[in-house]
């Protein structure tokens, strides 16, 4: 691939905001660096007489400058100043914010690529960190549908806006045009919604936007037009969101006064075809608040549960808040298939559940769970770090009994709930610390685990979990991760009763670093 500048802000993938540079004493600049390798985490790697430099935005190809930011012994960190050629492996980005938003990093790689780095980076970090004795790896499980895929994203509204403009990245392809800096197709697309005007919108009241976060910048956001990580009307929604609150001049959240009435925006789609919004604001106003509900309703009748929460807290988290529902039953109902003729299971998702935010590719990685747990019908199946039930509820058909183990109190009532709905008879679910509930008593009540699934969050388990598992001397273990390194070191744990017997890493994530990975873990002999 030929480029027309050698300036960084013409890379595709190129943020401008990696790292801020501090004064140093040494001004290090290596040029003329081949990037060799992808590392991990987004990083790439280049070397010099052996040392290893890290280099974040760039391709396994691309020959750059570099900065060094940190300078260690046997390793650095860098930033790349100038691109002089690219990797004969970059392709165009499909979003015109690749780049400046933030997300979706790896846009430039053909997805086979990605599916490459991130199988062969669960590969080496659990070779790496656990050190212990691994099976042959089951090739990744990948998207079918890689853009599109989320069924819940977030939104933010702000008053600080971030901007960098995306140059040309390659020569013009057919049927596609260059336009101010960004690439568009020919043939121009109206939405169906009743969108205002851009020329409605009064001049005044400085920057109002509603897009994502910065990356790197808690104060500021990226304004979107379009994201492809979720399917339509959700960019219709916030469009005209945005376009009515600035109609009405109302105020949009500044996050460093912590003022403003918009504040944030959750949209949930299911592959039922339910919808549920819930707009959060940041001032208890009956009047705005009735005005907003019945213009998003009016434009978006497909909604079919709306809801608005009020927090004037500094931070944004839900768990605390109770959302208002507005119109609708106040949750909408997702299924997963379980991949067998008319084997369907349900699940209610309010807006304060948590659930796996890809629904095709969570199906993937619970048939993994399930096909792992090696089940007959007569085992009882402990499910840790629960949540809502959704792994337990999905391998349930299978077990002779289901006790799953969370310490939120609310995602135990969802699993309850879940539970309900499927006609379950053999699950339990209970509130607590698995570490303290899961004692003798408790296993004479309810039965000592044949089979242990654990799906905990990307710090991993707690030490004297990982001693608790071991104790049991549960037969099966399958241990599901968003995060190969922690994984890797509970892994390494575990290795003093058990060894590692299937390893199966799944894409939730295209176009992201962020890889799931799932593996079995036999009690030896």
């Amino acid at each position: 691939m030929k480029i027309n500048s050698s300036r960084l802000s013409d890379l595709p993938g190129y943020t401008g905001y990696i790292c801020p540079l501090k004064r140093k004493k040494k001004n290090i600049i290596l040029e003329n660096l081949l990037v060799e390798d992808y590392a991990a985490e987004g990083k790439s790697i280049a070397r010099v007489d052996g040392k290893v430099i890290f280099i974040e935005n760039v391709v396994p190809g691309d020959t750059v400058d570099v900065r060094l930011l940190k300078n260690k012994k046997d390793w650095a960190e860098g930033l790349a100043l100038n691109i002089l050629s690219f990797s004969p492996d970059r392709v165009e980005p499909f979003c015109s914010h690749f780049g400046v938003c933030g997300g979706c990093q790896w846009q430039m790689l053909p997805y086979e690529k990605q599916l490459f780095y991130k199988h062969r980076q669960v590969e080496e970090t659990l070779k790496r960190i656990g050190k212990i004795p691994l099976p042959a790896f089951l090739p990744i499980l990948g998207a079918a549908e890689t853009r599109y895929y989320r069924n819940k994203i977030e939104y933010t509204f702000g008053t600080k806006e971030f901007t960098r403009e995306r140059p040309p990245q390659t020569p013009p392809k057919e049927g596609l045009r260059h336009t101010q800096g960004q690439l568009v197709e020919d043939t121009d697309i109206k939405d169906n919604f009743n969108l205002l005007e851009s020329s409605e919108v009064p001049p005044s009241g400085g920057f109002r936007g509603a897009g994502f976060h910065a990356k790197g910048f808690f104060d500021k956001i990226v304004d979107i037009d379009n994201c492809y990580l979720q399917a339509e009307p959700t960019n219709a929604i916030r469009q005209s969101v945005k376009a009515f609150g600035k109609l009405n001049n109302w105020s949009f959240y500044d996050i460093r006064n912590h003022n403003g009435f918009l504040r944030t925006m959750q949209v949930r789609l299911c592959t039922t075809g339910e919808l549920m919004v819930n707009i959060v604001l940041g001032e208890r106003d009956v009047e705005k608040t009735d005005q907003l509900m019945k213009h998003v309703l009016n434009q978006f009748p497909s909604i079919t549960t709306l809801l608005y929460t009020v927090n004037t807290k500094m931070n944004d988290s839900m768990n605390d808040l109770e959302p208002v529902i507005y119109q609708g039953k106040g949750f909408v109902i997702e299924k997963l298939s379980s991949g067998q003729e008319d084997e369907e299971f349900q699940y209610k998702i309010g807006p304060k559940s948590f659930f796996q935010t890809n629904t095709r590719q969570a199906e993937q990685l619970y048939r993994v769970a399930r096909d792992f747990s090696e089940l007959t019908g007569h085992e009882t199946v402990y499910d840790l770090y629960c949540g809502t039930g959704s792994i337990g509820i999905f391998v349930n058909k299978k077990a002779r009994k289901i006790i799953g183990v969370e310490m939120l109190a609310d995602a135990i009532k969802d699993a309850k709930e879940n539970s309900d709905l499927n006609g379950l008879v053999n699950a339990e679910f209970f509130t607590g610390d698995v570490i303290e509930l899961c004692t003798e008593d408790f296993f004479n009540t309810h039965g000592r685990p044949d089979v242990i699934i654990t799906d905990p969050p990307r710090a991993g388990m707690h030490e004297k979990l990982v001693k608790k598992i071991v104790e049991t001397g549960a037969p099966v273990v399958v241990y599901v991760s968003c995060n190969p390194a922690t994984q890797a070191r509970d892994l390494q744990l575990l290795g003093e009763r058990y060894e590692v017997t299937k390893v199966q890493p799944v894409d939730m994530f295209p176009h992201t670093h962020h890889i799931e990975n799932v593996v079995q873990l036999k009690l030896r002999s």
